[in-house]
């Protein structure tokens, strides 16, 4: 080499990332950021994104490691800036395409120092030049590497080696705690609305979890709103109990109501309920529950451990002489701390649960690996065979292939032994990974922000939470064309699925428990020419518990189920209107900026007593006011879509 070019700087590498969260019609960018001249990390770089792709401009902060991420982005060119104290500031540009993930590692040069020449692949990299830039194309950057995951999720090294790099907010004045960092979450858009011309069929698969709104009160009540990723508008309204009566001889109850919009003029508000049939807990099947503990270094906080504890702690007093309870503990290994044991021999279990503590890294893979070996070899034919996960999702160390533990938990699932997860604890979190698992265990996923979210979990909810009723549930709303113009299915972004799916028994679908209740909100758009009958027709499609083909539910949908006014519903109604409505604006949905947060606060009154005087109901309104007094984001469609002059039926296109 020759002497000047010993003498050259690398600055950029472009390097083979790996799963990293892009496989969701959007592209990630990531990297570490360092000194040039020292080699080491450098914590607090101001990140910024810019592209005409995007509304305004992203930031984010490197972490401790010289880490940041930046999830989600459109496809199209990037330009990222970097800026440090006191080193000289440094841009970067880079295409971005969807389901693709890029890792740009940055080193920054002191203040003073000679210009840096950038080398991408041992070759000077193309200056930006717009004109040579077309979407889809890569003859201007052909020299980056990018990598398209097999599998979104890398459960082992997202939380280790990759950092986030974002700090979502500062703690509290005063706290000391990390609540906030690292903090893994997948966004996924907000539903179209959809012209029922073009396609009049709307399917998804159910979804009884509830971690998202437990999760969201988790951030309020440290005084910081929460991730607009996190905010799962379903899981939002399925938190609460709308009263639904269960059929005496049907598998499921069908609810539906509507009302004129409150924030979207010339659409109705449509709430789809269903309830499962409840079987009396006397009736429940035996039980052999293998609790799956993460005992990693990452679970050692008052908020996450110690309350698993005492989770355990409620749910063996809720059991009986049928059950059987196992714990697996993971760490740096698995351990079988405490083999099938009937709960008669109560001093045993709680002695062994008391006797839990942390350490070390976070082998998940090895302790479900156990469990279910243990589930396997103490099979409960005809029984309740549950593992359920207690972590905090962090997980780096054994897996660098997802794709490994995702069948082993699916293929157990259609043997009968399914899989629940339930989070605990805020910092190093890892949302995706919990419900991601949860989702392919045919199981459910919850997140316990208090002790009272573990008694509603495993004591109120004992046999919901536990006994299937139903597998593979599929709900699907054929909109007739004639009456309804437009409809959007507000949430279950992750859940949806294709028409064609709806009838395709081998396609997974959502399984319901003993009593649970699923809940979806529409918007649709009557026709003007329209004047009464049947607007739509819904079909529930299942199977039983022990499986086999499906069965079908089908209801007609008429006129008479829309009320004048949001005032002439029934409360439950107006009561899932507000969680959607309280979810969809911390997500910034574009479809909810009409409605302010003091008009939000006005329809929660309108609630009306005594259902709004309910614990957990009044606990909605207080998280209402304090986001409200939160919020300081500005709106980021303003600048194209002026909420004055909004169309409510398209978002705008972006030129």
């Amino acid at each position: 080499m020759k002497p000047a070019l010993r003498k050259v700087l690398l600055c950029v590498l472009f390097l083979l990332a790996p799963p990293a969260l892009a496989d969701d019609g959007f592209g990630v960018l990531m990297g570490t950021v360092m000194d040039g001249e020292s080699r080491s990390v450098i914590e607090g770089v101001v990140v910024t994104a810019t592209s005409p792709s995007l509304m305004g401009e992203r930031t984010v902060v490197t972490d401790e490691n010289g880490l940041y991420w930046f999830p989600q982005l459109p496809a199209g060119l990037y330009t990222l800036r970097f800026e440090a104290v006191p080193f000289r500031p440094d841009a970067r540009d880079v295409y971005v395409r969807i389901n693709t993930t890029y890792r740009l590692n940055v080193e920054l040069m002191p203040e003073g120092m000679t210009e840096c020449v950038r080398i991408v692949g041992g070759s000077a990299s193309v200056p930006w030049n717009p004109g040579r830039i077309r979407a889809g194309s890569r003859s201007a950057y052909s020299d980056v590497v990018s990598y398209t995951p097999a599998s979104p999720y890398a459960l082992a090294q997202m939380p280790g080696q990759y950092g986030s790099g974002t700090r979502v907010a500062p703690p509290r004045s005063g706290t000391t705690e990390k609540a906030f960092l690292e903090m893994y979450f997948q966004g996924y858009g907000v539903n179209p609305t959809v012209e029922t011309e073009e396609e009049r069929f709307s399917t998804f698969s159910v979804d009884v979890d509830t971690a998202s709104y437990s999760l969201a009160r988790g951030y309020l009540e440290r005084g910081v709103l929460p991730d607009e990723r996190a905010v799962r508008v379903e899981e939002f309204v399925n938190a609460f109990d709308y009263g639904y009566e269960s059929g005496p001889d049907v598998p499921f109850a069908v609810h539906v109501e509507g009302f004129p919009s409150p924030n979207r003029p010339g659409y109705h508000v449509l709430h789809v309920g269903l309830k499962a049939r409840e079987v009396p807990r006397a009736q429940r099947k035996p039980s052999h529950l293998i609790f799956t503990i993460d005992t990693s270094g990452s679970m050692d906080d008052p908020k996450k451990l110690a309350v698993v504890k005492q989770a355990l702690r409620l749910l063996v007093d809720a059991l009986d002489e049928r059950d059987r309870v196992s714990i697996v503990t993971y760490g740096p290994s698995a351990w079988l701390v405490l083999p099938p044991t009937s709960v008669l021999r109560r001093e045993v279990l709680l002695s062994t649960i008391d006797g839990l503590a942390a350490e070390g890294s976070t082998n998940v893979q090895a302790g479900l690996d156990l469990a279910y070996s243990l589930a396997s070899s103490h099979m409960l034919e005809g029984g309740i065979n549950r593992v359920i996960l207690c972590s905090d999702g962090v997980a780096n160390n054994g897996v660098t292939d997802a794709d490994g533990i995702w069948a082993r938990v699916k293929d157990s699932a259609a043997r009968g032994i399914t899989l629940s997860t339930v989070g605990f604890g805020m910092g190093h979190y890892n949302d995706v990974l919990l419900e991601r698992l949860s989702h392919v265990g045919e199981g459910n996923y919850a997140y316990v922000d208090r002790l009272d979210e573990a008694r509603r979990i495993f004591v109120q909810n004992l046999t919901g939470t536990f006994q299937v009723v139903a597998r593979d549930v599929k709900v699907q709303l054929e909109f007739d064309p004639r009456a309804i113009a437009r409809y959007r299915l507000v949430g279950y972004e992750n859940r949806i699925l294709g028409k064609e799916q709806f009838t395709d028994d081998a396609v997974d679908a959502g399984e319901v428990g003993s009593g649970h209740t699923v809940t979806a909100i529409y918007e649709v758009k009557t026709r003007g020419e329209w004047t009464g009958g049947d607007f739509a027709t819904l079909r529930l499609r299942y199977k039983a518990p022990e499986g086999g083909s499906s069965q079908e539910v089908v209801k007609a949908l008429p006129s008479r189920v829309l009320r004048a006014s949001y005032a002439s519903a029934a409360p439950p109604t107006r009561l899932s209107y507000v969680a959607a409505a309280f979810a969809e604006k911390l997500r910034a949905s574009y479809w909810m900026r009409p409605l302010t947060w003091e008009q939000l606060s006005t329809l929660f009154e309108g609630v009306g007593e005594p259902l709004r005087n309910r614990p957990e109901v009044a606990e909605l309104g207080s998280l209402i006011r304090k986001s409200a007094s939160l919020d300081q984001r500005t709106d980021r469609f303003e600048t194209i879509a002026p909420v004055r002059t909004m169309d409510f039926d398209r978002v705008p296109r972006i030129e």
